[in-house]
């Protein structure tokens, strides 16, 4: 069922019951502060006792609209040099996926369709040999190349080495498939913050995106992990896997309205080609 269509079908010819309302709006993920303000907007409307489900729906994609920026956000590019991009996440969002298919994308020409970027990926994913076998299946597929270490290497000095290899070759873009980690783990978080650090002394601007994945089908976890990756990291984006079918796309929604970090790619399917640049004009119309 898509996002607001259970509100259609719950709400239908019968009043509105507010209590009933509330708790559909976070069902969907939409955040408790959104959700507030909605139920706010609608109560304060002289003939508010009359509203039916088609002014609810029509309140909702008001205070969607914005929030949401109208226009999608281009990657933030370095001059001259390669632009690095970190995918950090927790563990089975589809981070390795997501970052084999934002190679791919960015490698066919989605920025400048006159010219291909070079793109190379970074085995950062050191503590599980799957994870290096896994972007390595991916690299030969799609033929691009990959940096990798030993299991167990330090995850900061692979995406160093890599950097050095990205500049000396004249790669366009760096991805660096970090570990998945649970956002509640302090060590681990460290580590990362370690990455971006051993980055930032090759380049004072990189990483020049830093891409939390997060899963759609989480819910209220995935603004809970966003909340925790930006404070240690500050995030530049999200990307939503598994939003295809799950009708849980507000949390595109509360992750841009509590944290103010936009929602810049989606993943919805198996293939390289599921995936794209976020739209919130696309999000709007394909919420009904």
């Amino acid at each position: 069922m898509k996002f607001l269509e259970h509100l259609a079908q719950q709400f239908a010819g019968k009043p509105i019951d507010w209590d009933e309302l509330e708790e559909s709006l976070i069902r969907t993920d939409l955040g408790v502060p959104m959700t507030t303000r909605i139920i706010k907007t609608l109560q304060e409307r002289e003939a508010w006792s009359l509203l039916g489900i088609g002014d609810v729906i029509k309140a909702v994609r008001e205070e969607i609209e914005r929030v949401l920026p109208p226009d999608p956000m281009p990657i933030r590019q370095a001059k001259g040099k390669p632009t690095v991009i970190l995918i950090v996440g927790v563990n089975g969002t589809g981070k390795t996926t997501s970052t084999a298919k934002l190679a791919h994308y960015l490698r066919v020409g989605a920025i400048d369709r006159k010219r291909p970027r070079q793109v190379m990926l970074a085995a950062a994913d050191t503590f599980r040999a799957a994870a290096i076998e896994q972007l390595d299946i991916w690299a030969k597929r799609l033929g691009l190349e990959m940096i990798r270490g030993q299991y167990g290497a330090d995850p900061a000095a692979l995406c160093y080495e890599a950097y050095q290899t990205a500049t000396t070759r004249k790669i366009d873009f760096l991805l660096c498939d970090t570990a998945g980690r649970q956002h509640t783990k302090t060590n681990l978080m460290a580590e990362l913050q370690k990455v971006k650090r051993t980055l930032t002394k090759l380049d004072p601007d990189a990483p020049q995106e830093t891409l939390l994945v997060v899963d759609a089908t989480t819910g209220s976890n995935a603004l809970s992990q966003a909340r925790e990756f930006h404070s240690a990291l500050t995030l530049t984006g999200v990307i939503v896997t598994k939003l295809d079918g799950s009708g849980k796309g507000g949390i595109v929604v509360a992750i841009q309205d509590e944290l103010g970090i936009p929602t810049r790619f989606v993943g919805t399917g198996e293939t390289t080609d599921d995936f794209a640049r976020f739209d919130a004009r696309e999000f709007l119309a394909n919420m009904l």
